[in-house]
């Protein structure tokens, strides 16, 4: 039987947070509006367009904003690494024969960028979903579990009804993540290896 687990990207797959704070102080500049790159990067996790109005952006100016934001996007690729224990974490699947998506509110093909860069081999991408809209695509894919650092992966996992797990390198805690519904909380990706082992058992030997 086919099994398949989703993960977030930013603050989950990837450490996002370096280059996107340079890209919105770079916007800040050239736009002379009143965000800082460095609070905006501590709150990823919704899409792009939220985050500005949330951060002061004014209403009229987000479309201009979020056009000029993925034009300077792929300067910034190469500067953001894998979370420790990403690499590690998809090969597992990899291993036991699973599937892999990947099922962010960033936009899909710069996403997609990242994947390119870090050379994962991912059986599903979908971009520019967020909170509970992330069920969809979970449900369409039959994903058996939903790896996430934020309230709103876990929303997305219970809406889909699948195995929700929490790691705490994002914005929220573990007790913020327990109480959006997570069913399991790692501190980070390192520890999905041993976990996904506990929860499915010894791998078979091929030979």
């Amino acid at each position: 039987m086919t099994w398949t687990v989703g993960f977030d990207l930013d603050m989950t797959l990837i450490d996002s947070r370096p280059g996107v704070s340079r890209a919105i102080d770079i916007l800040a500049a050239e736009f002379d509006v009143p965000v800082r790159g460095a609070d905006f990067a501590d709150r990823l996790g919704p899409p792009l367009a939220t985050l500005l109005a949330e951060s002061g952006a004014p209403q009229e100016l987000i479309p201009a904003l979020v056009a000029r934001y993925r034009e300077l996007y792929p300067t910034i690729v190469s500067s953001i690494p894998a979370m420790p224990g990403a690499a590690a974490a998809l090969a597992a699947i990899d291993q036991r024969g699973g599937r892999v998506l990947v099922v962010t509110g960033k936009h899909g093909p710069l996403a997609q960028l990242h994947i390119d860069e870090l050379g994962w081999r991912i059986d599903h991408l979908a971009g520019d979903l967020w909170s509970a809209g992330k069920a969809t695509v979970l449900r369409q894919e039959r994903a058996n579990i939903f790896v996430g650092d934020h309230v709103g992966d876990m929303r997305g996992a219970r809406t889909a009804g699948v195995l929700a797990v929490g790691v705490t390198t994002g914005p929220c805690d573990a007790d913020e993540l327990r109480a959006a519904g997570a069913d399991v909380i790692l501190a980070d990706l390192t520890e999905f290896p041993q976990w996904l082992a506990d929860e499915l058992g010894p791998v078979a030997d091929a030979g």
